[in-house]
């Protein structure tokens, strides 16, 4: 779809505006839709309920220049479960994690966040099926420690250029370790994601994922300026010692960021809240050779309104040889369009538009509508060198609808 070169005029003015204007790591369907509430209910111990967790999508991508190609989610997923609370601060959940695309009937079986060599290439049919299971303790009111399907996605609270909101919908649950801490001046999240075993002569590599998350707040986030720092990693190992791969066998790729913020609770009925922050991220390979480039990095500034139920929200990205791990190929300089093209310096502005609601307690709908501006840059294909690319506009839009209800079975 090509859009008029007015209109891109007046979405790139009304973004710079709204950049100026003033975004918090999290956007409402963040908020309502993706994230899980992780505290444990102390009045539920004894408690043996069944639950079911279902997030129903529809998401169409309309991707114009070389960065790249466009597709349609249309699925769900769907967790069944039985938990329980031995104790007030023990919770025990287990049960099948189920992902569906209509149309699909075979799903190849890795991990679902970055399709690489590593993977295994075994099938499953029908559904993508994965067990569940998570331990979880709380050690104090400011301390919890999650062991097995931990609370990962937006529950990181990652700036995009780390990670794509769209792995909420898409991506493997997150297995393996994870610590929780809050306090007056600090939210931290820590967590190990373990992303493939091996056993001895496998033919793919192990895989594992470090991350940090934590937020230093200088005041009280309810006061009418909230300030707070974000600092944000992902490191992601690739290797193993018992595995068939004799060569490039070990890698080590990283993602960071460092940012402000600040936070306007402006007490109008209205217009609610209005977030800004900007924030310096960077990429490093500490080990082999995936990727093109072995450092990089990136200056991220955004910017939202609360307007009662909606959310208006702009951005604007730069880069220079930088590459994420999770996030949209929209913030790197690798094409994954065209093999081998790499961009120099790509520079984006973005608006978006989302709808949310919660229907109760369990129960919440989200919509959402973001425009991407691509500014002209220079593209370096390996034959052909280097050429002009371009501006480019693309689009997308969704509609995501969560479903969460309990069933007491037994107090004991």
């Amino acid at each position: 779809m090509t859009f008029p070169k007015a209109f891109q005029r007046i979405f790139f003015l009304t973004g710079i505006c709204l950049s100026g204007f003033a975004t918090l790591v999290s956007a409402q369907i963040n908020e309502r839709v993706y994230s899980t509430n992780y505290r444990i209910d102390p009045e539920q111990k004894g408690d043996l309920s069944a639950e079911f967790d279902n997030i129903s999508f529809f998401k169409n991508n309309e991707y114009a220049g070389k960065m790249m190609d466009g597709y349609t989610l249309p699925g769900f997923w769907l967790q069944a479960k039985a938990i329980y609370n031995p104790l007030e601060n023990i919770k025990l959940e287990a049960g099948v994690h189920l992902l569906r695309y209509w149309g699909a009937n075979k799903y190849p079986n890795f991990a679902y966040q970055d399709i690489t060599y590593w993977k295994g290439d075994q099938f499953q049919r029908g559904f993508r099926a994965l067990p569940w299971f998570r331990a979880q303790i709380a050690l104090s009111k400011n301390v919890d420690i999650i062991l097995g399907n931990i609370y990962g996605g937006a529950n990181h609270r990652l700036i995009e250029p780390l990670y794509h909101p769209e792995l909420n919908l898409t991506a493997d649950p997150e297995t393996g370790l994870q610590l929780l801490y809050t306090s007056k001046y600090i939210d931290l999240d820590a967590w190990v994601n373990w992303e493939s075993f091996i056993f001895r002569d496998d033919v793919h590599q192990e895989a594992f994922t470090f991350g940090l998350s934590t937020r230093v707040k200088f005041n009280d986030p309810a006061s009418r300026f909230h300030f707070y720092l974000p600092v944000q990693a992902l490191a992601q190992h690739r290797g193993g010692e018992i595995d068939t791969l004799l060569h490039n066998s070990v890698q080590t790729l990283m993602n960071a960021s460092i940012g402000i913020g600040m936070t306007w609770n402006t007490g109008h009925p209205l217009v609610t809240k209005v977030d800004f922050e900007i924030d310096q991220a960077g990429y490093y390979q500490q080990q082999g050779e995936l990727w093109p480039f072995d450092s990089g990095h990136g200056f991220y500034a955004r910017a939202s309104a609360d307007i009662y139920d909606f959310r208006v929200k702009t951005s604007y990205w730069r880069c220079d040889d930088f590459i994420s791990m999770f996030g949209s190929p929209f913030y790197g300089a690798v094409s994954t369009q065209i093999e081998g093209a790499l961009f120099k310096q790509p520079q984006m502005v973005y608006l978006g538009l989302e709808y949310s609601r919660s229907f109760g307690k369990g129960y919440a709908m989200g919509i959402n509508f973001d425009v991407y501006n691509h500014f002209a840059t220079d593209m370096y294909l390996p034959e052909e060198g280097c050429v002009r690319v371009k501006s480019a506009l693309s689009y997308d839009f969704g509609i995501y609808f969560r479903i969460n209800p309990s069933f007491l079975i037994k107090k004991f």
